[in-house]
């Protein structure tokens, strides 16, 4: 049996997916960030995810590296940590000033990269293109996200 003729898709999507990210994450620092920063930052100016315990959960890290990164944010000024006056286990994380320019700063990133890579896709080709990327999260038994 020789190699299959066609690569599959897996392999191609896991080509694409590591020059993508590499891509991602270069546009990322140009802005003066990393993918956990920005997660970190989106979450948080969500408003949806106050508690380093949610936040850990929605960027989807440990506790301990939340911390560590928070650790940085927060000696960089971009983040402040508060004990909960009602549950002094529990810390509250908040953007500052700073950390909501950072966040317009690496949000100009994110949809700069975002329109590149649209580029030359009409509406209806991205729309398949979800559609597909869904399918094979689906077909390995990934979540809706």
């Amino acid at each position: 049996m020789g190699p299959p003729s066609r690569e599959p898709i897996g392999l191609q999507l896991v080509r694409t997916a590591r020059a993508v990210s590499r891509a991602f994450d270069d546009a990322l620092a140009e802005a003066g960030g990393s993918l956990p920063v920005w997660l970190i930052l989106v979450s948080l100016k969500s408003g949806q995810h106050g508690t380093q315990r949610e936040l850990a959960q929605n960027v989807g890290v440990e506790a301990p590296t939340l911390t560590h990164h928070l650790r940085r944010l927060e000696s960089e000024g971009l983040v402040s940590r508060t004990r909960d006056p009602g549950n002094l286990r529990v810390q509250r994380v908040a953007l500052t000033p700073e950390g909501e320019q950072a966040f317009f700063r690496m949000l100009a990133a994110v949809q700069d990269f975002d329109r590149g890579l649209r580029a030359g896709m009409p509406d209806r080709r991205v729309a398949v293109l979800e559609g597909l990327l869904e399918q094979l999260r689906n077909n390995v038994g990934g979540s809706h996200d």
